[in-house]
């Protein structure tokens, strides 16, 4: 999976060393960080276009993320769309807990999934809940979920 910068920019080394690097370096320049790990998706005609994105929030400073994205022709049901995006995010943060542990940097896994249940996507709060916090990720869900809502929703086209 090509993994790019928000400028569209590819990202030639595999992710985990694009993000230690990163690290490295957001560290020697004195930023507390915090990254957060999000999945959106939009539906247009037969497919389903997904996209990740790693928000890298210097604590004060702003911020900076990578993202990949990909189409799929699957058919979802909107619970098994919300799902597979965690799943993604999930698939990510496990690619990368390591580091964010090894550097003593906070990691959440955000949903976009309304916690309002007068929307679609709330049929898969709970599972989606129990699957992040189930991994041992932190989770946040809409309001709160800025990596995916925003963040990757930028992307994905």
């Amino acid at each position: 999976m090509l993994w790019r910068k928000l400028d569209g920019t590819a990202i030639t080394h595999p992710i985990d060393v694009e993000v230690e690097k990163a690290i490295l370096r957001e560290l020697a320049n004195g930023f507390k960080l915090k990254v957060c790990i999000g999945t959106d998706s939009q539906v247009k005609q037969n497919i389903v276009e997904f996209a990740t994105a790693i928000v890298f929030i210097r604590e004060k400073h702003g911020g900076f993320m990578f993202f990949n994205s990909f189409i799929t022709k699957n058919h979802f049901s909107i619970k098994e769309r919300m799902l597979h995006e965690v799943s993604k995010s999930i698939e990510t943060a496990y690619e990368l807990c390591n580091l964010f542990d090894r550097y003593g940097i906070e990691m959440e896994v955000h949903a976009d999934i309304n916690t309002d249940p007068s929307f679609k996507s709330n049929a898969s709060l709970k599972e989606a809940m129990g699957y992040i916090i189930g991994m041992g990720y932190t989770f946040r869900a809409k309001p709160d979920a800025f990596a995916s809502s925003y963040c990757a929703n930028k992307v994905v086209h």
